[in-house]
């Protein structure tokens, strides 16, 4: 076979992976890469502004479909620049491969012109990472990088090519017969005894819960499948993490709401008071347990994850079960019909009943206003007016992330794109241009707070290029509004930094980069903004004004547990709350 350049390799495995788009910038050590891209018309490139951005969109891209989203960058500060992406993605198991350009062999560990150590920067925030210092070890390892990405728990892989490996030329046999440079088989087949144990917990429980997080969307459509009929075959209630939002349908009565922080009362109250949890796919983290000690005290607990590393890690469960989540959850329904096992809604008739007594406390309620806009009526105003279209939602971080998980409607997996673990500003809008790119005909939106957009307001020019109809909807309240709500009722109202008193022009400065921009102050005119927004074809940028004082209730304070959640601005908890979010008894 004809030998080829270790540049022309890279682009040949990337093609019999299946990538049709690269999110890159280039640079010296990777324009051997560039130019064979040039040369070729079957993976599309779309050139950001910043390699951070590149990442953000290329987790938007995996996370709306499924598939491994690619990344390419440059050395030194081009390879530097894509560290919080992937620790983003590494936080959230989001499948990105991140191909970097570094100096040649030679020069490396002599401080040489852009070169930086990445593979020793990006280990702790990458599921994996390869170094090729030998052109016929370079297939394989991209190769590799592709499998481990996106099998077992995915996440994020970086494979650091030196400049002089992408013009040596060596023999690409394609990708059936390169050898892997890889040990990792993750265990994705479940014991069957398990299996039985979990339908015998589900039939003896009379408080139970479903806990749902975002490995079920990972997992695929068929998780989500199986999951929705095991709900609907025991009749039990179903909560969602914020990365687990439309693995089950939140518009389902049994559905009660997210949990967590800034979870729904009758959700958090649920996990507090159950006699059996399931988790389905999530981790226990702190935003979710609360005050670990007081996490589900009464309750047995099952978790199901593809991560052996997350049993046992902060909360101790009574049965873990390792697998793929699609599989565990069809044979427990196959389990379900082969045993013809039929579960009694009587049985659990009065856990529903105090579970819709706390739903009447309607936690989510807010005091409207006819003369400013509310942000909670202006993320209900925007769900209602653009479902039919099935929009895909993308947020950056803060409160207006929190609104938009908690009055949004998401009936479908993949249609939610957030940064949970590591809450990264700056995520909503370059992760929309992902989006948008492999759904170019679908509604995409970042809902946006004016801080965080400002984080990544460069891949404006990159929606501006590729012509991108991609929809910001900022939720202006002129503070960093998540911190100044924690200073406001944990640090004595002392609001250190935390005004924005020199923002842009938001229309003005959509109108700069070729899309429309809209501001409104009155909610009279809600309708008519969301209205124009989707009508129009290109990009626009909303800039939606809203009170500067409201906070985002309801929020469990840190250190406290589910059952000592403050639901609204008069509400006092048991006990005073130090500054460091402590409960003070």
């Amino acid at each position: 076979m004809k030998k080829i350049s270790g540049a022309r390799i890279v682009i040949e495995t990337l093609i019999q992976e299946n990538v049709k788009v690269i999110f890159g910038y280039p640079g010296g050590a990777v324009l051997p890469i560039y130019d064979e891209l040039f040369k070729q018309n079957k993976i599309r490139h779309i050139l950001v502004r910043h390699e951070q951005g590149a990442v953000h969109a290329a987790e938007g891209y995996a996370r709306s479909t499924g598939k491994v989203g690619v990344v390419l960058v440059t050395s030194g500060p081009g390879a530097t620049n894509t560290v919080t992406g992937l620790a983003d993605a590494m936080m959230d198991s989001v499948p990105v491969v991140c191909i970097s350009g570094q100096v040649p062999t030679h020069m490396i560990g002599n401080d040489a012109f852009q070169e930086a150590d990445i593979v020793g920067i990006t280990r702790p925030c990458t599921k994996h990472n390869y170094l090729v210092k030998n052109v016929e070890k370079l297939a394989g390892a991209i190769h590799s990088a592709f499998y481990i990405a996106k099998n077992g728990r995915p996440g994020p892989v970086l494979v650091d090519i030196p400049k002089d490996i992408q013009t040596f030329n060596s023999v690409y046999r394609g990708k059936r017969l390169t050898k892997r440079i890889s040990y990792y088989k993750p265990n994705i087949k479940p014991k069957s005894d398990d299996i039985d144990r979990i339908v015998e917990m589900l039939k003896k429980s009379v408080k139970p819960i479903f806990y749902v997080g975002g490995g079920t969307v990972n997992s695929g459509l068929s998780a989500s499948n199986h999951l929705h009929d095991i709900i609907k075959k025991t009749g039990f209630p179903c909560t969602q993490t914020l990365m687990g939002l439309g693995a089950f349908p939140t518009s389902d009565k049994q559905f009660i709401g997210m949990l967590g922080m800034h979870g729904t009362y009758e959700a958090n109250m649920s996990m507090h008071q159950s006699d059996l949890l399931i988790c389905v796919g999530a981790r226990f983290d702190d935003r979710i347990t609360g005050k670990v000690s007081g996490f589900s005290p009464k309750s047995k607990k099952i978790h199901l994850d593809i991560d052996s590393s997350s049993f046992n890690k902060s909360v101790n469960v009574d049965l873990t079960v390792q697998g793929d989540l699609g599989a565990i959850l069809k044979l427990i329904n196959e389990r379900i019909q082969k045993k013809k096992i039929v579960f009694q809604k009587n049985k659990i008739k009065k856990w529903w009943d105090q579970i819709n007594k706390w739903r009447g406390k309607n936690c989510l309620k807010f005091k409207n206003s006819n003369e400013i806009i509310k942000p909670q009526f202006a993320i209900q105003k925007l769900d209602q007016l653009t479902k039919e279209f099935e929009p895909f939602f993308t947020t950056e971080v803060g409160q207006h992330q929190m609104w938009a998980a908690q009055f949004l409607t998401f009936n479908k997996p993949k249609h939610w794109m957030t940064s949970g673990g590591l809450g990264t500003m700056g995520y909503g809008l370059p992760a929309a241009m992902g989006v948008q790119i492999a759904h170019p005909n679908s509604l995409v939106i970042d809902v946006a707070g004016e801080a965080s957009i400002l984080m990544n307001i460069q891949e404006m020019s990159t929606i501006k290029q590729y012509r991108l109809p991609v929809k910001v909807f900022i939720l202006n309240n002129h503070y960093m509004g998540m911190v100044r709500q924690w200073q406001e009722l944990l640090h004595g109202n002392r609001l250190s930094e935390s005004y924005m008193d020199s923002l842009p022009d938001f229309v003005k400065l959509a109108e700069s980069f070729g899309a429309v921009g809209l501001q409104i102050t009155k909610p009279g005119d809600l309708d008519g903004l969301i209205k124009e927004m989707i009508k129009i074809k290109g990009p626009v940028i909303c800039d939606v004004v809203v009170d500067p004082s409201e906070n985002c209730f309801p929020m469990i304070p840190s250190g406290s547990s589910h059952n000592q959640m403050l639901l609204g601005p008069d509400d006092k908890m048991d006990g005073e709350i130090s500054e460091e979010g402590m409960v003070l008894v």
